[in-house]
């Protein structure tokens, strides 16, 4: 799941303040410099800002319990490594999930060559939600989990169980459509289930990782978004979302919107308004693609690349806390 950058950018502050940066990239792949995102940015933010002042805090809908039970589902498959069976059982899984909540679920299958020569076998799943709406909001998550640990561990070469990371994010979006379905958003929304995010090691230009979120940003189903949330070991039992320094750069606003909707409803211990540096996540070819992406991700996490990345280090409460967030923001955009 990610690796954390040394930052070269310390920046935080108002939505107002960096609203002239979401189409650049800055840790990787060439700078774009297209207005049509800052033009749609700057309306989106000028309709939002108010969130962190006299609007009402939105409702709760979210049932953290229920989305610990879907952290429990997939560790049942076992390891979701590329080209194995859990990981074909996981995608089938996925799929009727995804089918069973949006409008219309998309599968983008492609075989990535790892740096070793071999062929894996790759599918993203996109769930939407009113797909003729011009306004849309993504959201996403990686469903694989890392075929060998490479944390604090000695035990390199078991698998990870993928609790936290892959598993709560995935959570937390199937969550978010059981409340979408109940009631539907007032504006697009694409959920989108990455894979192979977690294959290999963030080393030789991150050949082997990142693959689903690159893939995606290539091709992407909906067009380029107004914004774009990644939710990333966001279940873990001491949950603190602090501000990660690409996504502050890149989406000011949209990181203002999100924070301060988690203040509005009442969870400003666990959203944090302090920065924890850059990371490496699926975010960034997004940002590199020209969208306004913000990244969810608590890295102090000791079970983090490790076999203890187990459901008992992972609280209804915190997903619950996370998904109520990401649907209240949904309810904010006009």
């Amino acid at each position: 799941m990610a690796k954390r950058q040394r930052s070269a950018v310390s920046c935080h502050g108002s939505g107002f303040s960096n609203v002239a940066l979401p189409a650049l990239s800055l840790s990787k792949g060439r700078a774009t410099r297209d207005l049509a995102p800052l033009v749609r940015g700057l309306a989106l933010m000028l309709g939002l800002i108010g969130c962190a002042g006299g609007q009402a805090a939105p409702p709760k809908e979210f049932n953290g319990q229920q989305a610990l039970g879907y952290v429990s589902a997939q560790l049942a498959f076992g390891p979701r490594i590329p080209n194995t069976p859990p990981h074909e059982a996981m995608l089938r899984w996925l799929d009727s999930m995804s089918r069973a909540r949006a409008d219309t679920v998309v599968l983008q299958r492609w075989k990535h060559r790892t740096l070793t020569g071999d062929s894996i076998a790759l599918t993203n799943v996109i769930a939407r939600f009113n797909v003729a709406a011009t306004t849309r909001v993504l959201y996403l998550a990686h469903w694989d989990t890392r075929p060998r640990s490479n944390g604090n561990t000695k035990d390199t070469l078991a698998p990870v169980p993928g609790a936290n990371d892959g598993g709560s994010g995935v959570a937390v979006l199937l969550g978010v459509m059981d409340a979408l379905k109940k009631q539907r958003p007032a504006v697009g929304v694409d959920i989108l289930f990455v894979d192979g995010e977690d294959y290999g090691l963030f080393v030789n230009d991150n050949h082997d990782v990142l693959l689903g979120s690159k893939y995606y940003a290539a091709n992407p189903v909906a067009g380029r978004p107004d914004f774009a949330v990644l939710f990333d070991m966001v279940g873990d039992r001491n949950l603190q979302l602090k501000v990660e320094d690409n996504s502050e750069i890149a989406a000011a606003d949209v990181v203002d919107l999100v924070w301060g909707t988690a203040e509005k409803m009442g969870f400003g211990s666990t959203f944090v308004r302090s920065t924890q540096g850059a990371v490496t996540d699926d975010h960034v070819p997004l940002i590199s693609a020209g969208m306004r992406a913000v990244d969810l991700i608590d890295f102090t996490y000791p079970a983090w690349h490790t076999k203890d990345d187990t459901i008992d280090k992972v609280s209804a409460e915190s997903l619950g806390i996370v998904g109520n967030v990401a649907v209240g923001v949904i309810r904010k955009v006009k």
